[in-house]
């Protein structure tokens, strides 16, 4: 019998925070068992949700302030002060997707400068340690905004200064660094992020992301371009020894990672540095059933996404996973080698995007309430050495005619 639930969902994008996600697959396993021990361990990947998380874990404490959105508008955001006087950027509460406008959403023209506002910030805190959480990002400008904030400047052909938006990267000629806040070469800036994500190619972050943004086909491309020019420029101007092109985790956040590896920031598996925190597998071992949950489920989740690293952990303890999706997408399958056992989508019928996203604890609630019933009635059927006992003794099958 089933009594002890490991609850270890992402977020779902512009719908649930990883919390909410893991509240409403609790409500869910309580219908289905009363009595459930659940252990819920709401995961971020870096993304939304990731500076309060580790605060919260640490015991630290979140810092309140306004920066630049990805549209340019003044927003009120945060980052995290941990105690060991740590700073988390999260790249998302400041230049995330979800703070696109819809009508607004053109990743030519969204920018990270608001990340560089927030680590200045943090510097004037006295934070030498910075951790940028990248993940869930509106932005396509390969960093760039973040370094114009801290002081590089993006020159065209005729010395004039480039304005903000990864498609004005094309026309960059040189970069100025002569003003880079100083501060920089005393600061450990660590990056967690996929390392997947690449800048450039045929896999590189505006082709693979720049789509689910808003580019059209003609716009990919030209970002494609654009960021090929602004690897290149990078890596002459600042000296850069590392791949900008298609170094793992070079395409974070729209190319966030690249412009900070230029600054010579670590880009580091985001799961070894955000989950060692949170004792993940330790909680996995103790679990009868582990489930986890994220908004999309398709080709991409076996490449550093939450339910696959979920079940790479839980199956070094042979721990079944239950994977709970907004949607099911091409390749789904490929989890299964990660180590998932089964997955669904939650939705019960056909609804628009705004019911789902407003639905979403709702539907998550429900499927976790059907998913277990299942399992429970699947548990209580006979096994095939059960029925082939029942057949092959006096209860013999009717010949059919």
């Amino acid at each position: 019998m089933l009594t002890r639930f490991a609850i270890a969902p992402s977020g779902f994008k512009e719908s649930l925070s990883a919390s909410s996600a893991a509240d409403a697959i609790a409500a869910g396993v309580r219908r289905v068992v009363p009595h459930a021990e659940t252990d819920l361990i709401p995961l971020v990947d870096g993304g939304e949700g990731t500076a309060r998380a580790l605060a919260a874990a640490d015991g630290g404490r979140l810092v309140a302030l306004p920066a630049t959105g990805p549209v340019g508008q003044r927003i009120g955001t945060h980052f995290a002060l941990l105690r060991d006087g740590t700073a988390v950027v999260e790249m998302a509460a400041v230049a995330g997707l979800s703070l696109v406008p819809r009508d607004l959403r053109d990743p030519g023209t969204t920018t990270t400068y608001g990340v560089g506002e927030l680590i200045r910030a943090a510097l004037d805190t006295g934070a030498r340690r910075v951790l940028v959480g990248c993940g869930d990002s509106g932005t396509s400008d390969g960093g760039a905004g973040a370094l114009q904030a801290l002081g590089a400047r993006l020159l065209d052909a005729d010395g004039w200064e480039l304005q903000r938006g990864g498609r004005e990267l094309k026309r960059l000629s040189r970069i100025d660094t002569s003003d880079l806040d100083p501060r920089l070469a005393d600061t450990e800036i660590r990056v967690a992020c996929n390392p997947f994500n690449v800048l450039c190619g045929e896999r590189g972050v505006a082709r693979v992301f720049g789509p689910q943004k808003g580019a059209t086909p003609t716009q990919v491309e030209e970002l494609s371009g654009a960021l090929e020019r602004w690897a290149a420029v990078l890596t002459r101007d600042l000296h850069v020894r590392t791949d900008l092109f298609k170094g793992p985790g070079t395409g974070a956040s729209g190319g966030l990672g690249a412009g900070l590896a230029a600054l010579g920031a670590a880009l580091l598996p985001r799961f070894d540095v955000l989950l060692g925190q949170l004792d993940l597998d330790a909680r996995l071992a103790r679990a009868d059933l582990v489930i986890t949950a994220e908004g999309a489920l398709d080709h991409q989740t076996p490449r550093g996404k939450v339910p696959a690293e979920v079940a790479r952990r839980a199956k070094r303890f042979d721990r079944p996973v239950l994977v709970l999706a907004g949607t099911i997408g091409h390749g789904a399958h490929q989890v299964r080698a990660a180590g998932v056992d089964a997955y669904s989508a939650i939705l019960p019928a056909p609804v628009s995007l705004t019911e789902a996203l407003g639905r979403g604890g709702e539907f998550l609630t429900d499927a976790t309430e059907r998913a277990l019933r299942m399992i429970q009635l699947g548990s209580r059927l006979p096994s095939p050495r059960t029925h082939a006992a029942v057949v092959s003794g006096t209860q013999r099958p009717s010949s059919v005619r």
